[in-house]
């Protein structure tokens, strides 16, 4: 059984961190599309395009560093208007987070809370100097202690060494997460990384996290175009049991229509609750 998830950048290319690997940072300057807040009505027609698509989950992400209490109204306000028309799980991915803020969206619908470790403890340094690693964990604690689901995974193919994802996939032992991204750097001309990746390396990573995580949704999140094309569902045979579909924050994605016809071609089930 297949999950398909979909995400809304509600604010974007506004965060002042200094993370090597996200074209949301001014710091980097990376041409894309920049803006403070979607609408409440144009992130309902968003999902109810996703339902529409056979989306089972919508994330509603929000660039900067943190679950400030502004961004926290806005992503309650723009939950329960969903919610309201759409028959569908909200994810929030709004960073760094405290306990009473995260409650509070769970108050407001919210299902799903996604804050992705990234990379190893030992790494993270050497891509991020303006917030730590540990801030991080301890968010998916809190995540956990609010009561809501935990979406937590990370990013490879950033010069990161096999310990490193060693490291990470022990951390993420640590906090047991319900459904695991697994995204693969997206090269842009503005950042400092350049992408260590394949499609070898990523099928390695796939079946690893399955080994390590057998009742976890895995899902094939940025990047799975670039490393696999059409031929994703070659990560779902090595483990994976979850994809995006439409765009991501700030690069395009395939389209739905064409990504269903192609699991439906290879057999696949497409799941319709999560």
């Amino acid at each position: 059984m297949i999950y398909l998830c979909a995400i809304s950048n509600i604010r974007s290319g506004a965060c002042r961190e200094d993370c090597k690997f996200c074209t949301q940072s001014v710091k980097w300057g990376a041409d894309i599309n920049r803006y403070k807040e979607k609408s409440i009505s144009e992130i309902v027609n968003e999902a109810k395009l996703a339902k529409k698509n056979k989306a089972v989950g919508f994330c509603l992400v929000t660039s900067g560093k943190g679950l400030d209490e502004k961004t926290l109204e806005y992503v309650c306000h723009a939950t329960q208007a969903i919610l309201k028309e759409v028959d569908i799980k909200i994810i929030a991915c709004n960073g760094t987070a405290g306990k009473e803020e995260l409650k509070e969206l769970k108050k407001a619908g919210v299902d799903i809370y996604n804050h992705n470790l990234e990379t190893s403890r030992e790494y993270y340094p050497k891509i991020c100097s303006t917030h730590s690693w540990d801030e991080r964990f301890e968010t998916c604690e809190n995540v956990k202690s609010a009561g809501l689901r935990l979406c937590s995974g990370g990013i490879f193919g950033m010069g990161e060494s096999e310990e490193d994802r060693i490291s990470l996939l022990n951390s993420l032992k640590e906090l047991n997460p319900e459904g695991i991204p697994l995204n693969f750097f997206i090269e842009n001309e503005k950042l400092p990384l350049k992408a260590t990746h394949n499609k070898k390396t990523a099928l390695g990573i796939i079946k690893m996290f399955r080994k390590n995580f057998k009742n976890a949704i895995i899902m094939l999140a940025g990047g799975r175009e670039k490393v696999f094309g059409d031929e994703f569902t070659q990560g779902l045979k090595a483990g994976a049991n979850a994809i995006i579909i439409g765009d991501y924050l700030t690069t395009k994605g395939e389209k739905p229509d064409k990504d269903i016809e192609i699991l439906k071609k290879e057999g696949f089930k497409i799941a319709n609750e999560c």
